[in-house]
């Protein structure tokens, strides 16, 4: 095992380390020190998920499970870059360009069946989201930026954009009935077992069973109204239609990987709800998920023209949106992981409460 880890991860990322590696192991080497590498790409985790699919050259060794091991070591020295926190659509596209590339993986299956097609869907479900971070952050994870970064950072800070005194841009977030609002909690006087219930109007579903926390375990559980969340989405589209500004929907879909992508599905579906009103039927059997976003949407009712003109005649009557890129028309609601919160919010504030239009201005 070499004595500092560097690993391998994911597009920009992995372009600056063709340059930026080779200089990290050549000053190391003049100390004696090895620099090796180990693949947690999207990709690499993929793979490594999946070897009884693939030939003997083709398998390869699951990197992320080894440095959960090593990073829990006194020894463990890791390097860790971003990597791809990846949303439904980007796994879906990494797994489709491998088996271009000759890789025998299976589909990730929408909607799972049978008993083979539920174990994939499971074993595709544990690399999607935020699936690295958890793991090597069971170390003794260090996150502080060095102190010649932090001090260039503080002598050069962003440049803030001009905020006009008029200026309607404004945050809005539920006022009840959400996550944070009906969050309870407890610590436990004794050790106990507890199970996942959810109640409704049909009964009572048992989500999980045969949980044991020890005393002392600070059980803490919440939940959010869809009525509630479609109330607040329909009010805040029709205010942005009336103020004249953009909508724009920010969350942390690749973190919060369960609950945020609903959240942003019945975003889609609330911007979109004539249409969904309309052709419910037909977008259901076009295997349409609004919580794939408004990209995956348009892909599957691609050559239906009456519900591409009934899309458009929404979306004109609507508040124009936050775009990711105006040029390639990509706005705010086609993938759920390209608008993260923490990325997103500070960047709107460096630009005055500004963001791309449809219209590229």
């Amino acid at each position: 095992m070499s004595d500092i880890i560097y690993t391998k991860v994911d597009e920009a990322p992995e372009l600056a380390s063709a340059s930026l590696l080779p200089i990290i192991q050549k000053f190391a080497k003049a100390a004696g020190v090895s620099v090796g590498t180990k693949d947690i790409s999207l990709a690499g985790r993929i793979l490594a998920t999946f070897p009884e699919h693939l030939s003997e050259d083709q398998r390869q060794s699951d990197d992320l499970a080894e440095l959960g091991r090593l990073v829990k070591t006194p020894e463990a020295n890791v390097i860790k870059l971003p990597n791809i926190s990846a949303s439904v659509p980007q796994l879906v596209g990494a797994i489709k360009e491998l088996q271009s590339q000759g890789f025998a993986l299976p589909d990730y299956p929408d909607s799972p069946s049978t008993d083979e097609e539920k174990a994939v869907r499971a074993k595709y479900d544990t690399i999607k989201g935020s699936a690295v971070n958890p793991v090597l952050r069971e170390g003794n994870s260090d996150r502080r930026a060095a102190k010649a970064v932090k001090s260039f950072a503080q002598a050069n800070p962003h440049r803030m954009g001009d905020w006009a005194s008029d200026s309607k841009t404004h945050v809005s977030s539920m006022s009840g009935n959400d996550f944070f609002s009906n969050e309870v909690s407890a610590t436990l006087d004794k050790a106990s077992g507890a199970k996942i219930v959810v109640e409704t109007a049909d009964g009572e579903k048992v989500l999980k069973d045969g949980l044991d926390y020890p005393a002392g375990t600070v059980v803490d559980a919440t939940f959010m109204s869809a009525a509630a969340l479609k109330e607040f989405l329909a009010t805040q589209i029709e205010k942005s239609k009336e103020d004249g500004i953009l909508f724009s929907l920010h969350l942390k879909a690749t973190m919060m990987k369960v609950s945020d992508p609903i959240l942003f599905g019945h975003a889609v579906e609330a911007y979109l709800k004539p249409v969904f009103e309309k052709h419910g039927e037909t977008l259901k059997e076009l295997g349409v998920n609004p919580n794939s976003g408004l990209g995956d949407l348009l892909a599957r009712v691609k050559g239906n023209d009456e519900i591409m003109a009934d899309i458009n005649a929404c979306m004109d009557a609507r508040p124009p949106m936050y775009m990711v890129d105006s040029d390639k028309g990509i706005t705010n609601l086609h993938v759920s992981s390209d608008v993260i919160i923490d990325a997103s919010m500070p960047a709107l504030i460096r630009a005055g409460g500004k963001g791309w239009g449809p219209d590229g201005k």
